[in-house]
């Protein structure tokens, strides 16, 4: 049986900021918003729907990760790792119990975003969270899992960046806006960087298991190249932002944070020395949607 540190290893801490990152600067693009327009900010509608999107985040995060760590694990995908520790493919924890987990957390995820809904009053959201909760599990689930068709970039930039970031601004301010847009396709690039950065650590045992991730196809050299740009290009996106509202600059104090981990990456690093790329790319996701929030808050 796993052990409690075990089942929060297989969670995969080192991905979490990019639940925690969307609602940040979700958040953020809302203040923004609510000043621009004049209104005092009403700590008791904003706080506790920005919590409640928090935890839709991290649950649909945390679900996902359990859903791989199960479906890769009985396809075998598993059995020849480099990365980090898995609850399947060790043999830690039977698959059904792993399943259920997965299928736990989405369920929670799921009642949280009914409960976002309800707040907010905008029904059609319910059929996002469904779309969401779907994309969470086919992933790595059902018979043609769309990570395994080099897919997995795409959706990662849909539903934890433009989802994610407007829907939490959405359900705050109940208004579609242009910093809320350029702010979701910045985390959004962020948080594919950090399924990149996995991915480009897998591509010899992928290629091995017939999982055809977008690093598969792209090959290593190219790889790379995407990985550089989606952590640079945020930065030039948050220009209009910064220009409109010079506050949000403070955001390129998460641009050193970048240099690290792009250098590493470009100079060839593989297997398990891409392991401490995967946290200080998720850092550097987490610092700038703080930093977002805290320039758009001001």
């Amino acid at each position: 049986m796993a052990t409690f540190s075990q089942w929060v290893e297989g969670s995969r801490p080192r991905t979490w900021p990019a639940a925690f990152a969307p609602v940040a600067a979700g958040t953020g693009a809302a203040l923004h918003e609510l000043s621009v327009r004049g209104e005092a900010v009403d700590l008791g509608l904003v706080l506790p729907r920005a919590l409640i999107g928090l935890g839709v985040a991290l649950a649909l995060q945390i679900g996902v990760n359990y859903a791989n760590d199960y479906s890769d694990g009985v396809r075998g995908t598993d059995d020849e790792r480099v990365g980090p520790f898995r609850l399947t493919g060790s043999g830690a924890a039977r698959p059904a119990v792993v399943k259920r987990a997965a299928v736990l957390s989405l369920g929670v995820g799921a009642a949280l975003g009914v409960i976002l809904t309800v707040l907010s009053g905008a029904w059609w959201m319910l059929a996002v969270g469904a779309a969401a909760v779907a994309a969470a599990w086919f992933y790595t689930g059902g018979s043609r899992p769309y990570g395994y068709l080099g897919l997995g970039e795409v959706f990662v930039f849909v539903f934890f960046g433009l989802v994610a970031v407007m829907g939490t601004a959405f359900a705050i301010t109940g208004a579609f806006t242009l910093v809320a847009l350029l702010a979701a396709c910045a985390i959004g690039l962020l948080a594919v960087a950090v399924l990149v950065t996995n991915n480009l650590r897998d591509i010899p045992t992928d290629t091995e298991a017939g999982k055809l991730t977008l690093a598969v196809r792209l090959g290593d050299r190219r790889t790379r190249l995407l990985y550089a740009a989606c952590m640079i290009g945020p930065f030039a996106l948050l220009v209009p932002v910064m220009i409109a509202h010079w506050p949000a600059a403070l955001v390129l104090l998460a641009l050193p944070l970048a240099v690290a981990p792009v250098r590493t990456v470009l100079a060839g690093a593989a297997g398990r020395g891409l392991i401490p790329v995967l946290g200080a790319t998720g850092r550097v996701e987490l610092v700038a949607s703080v930093l977002l929030l805290i320039g758009l808050a001001i």
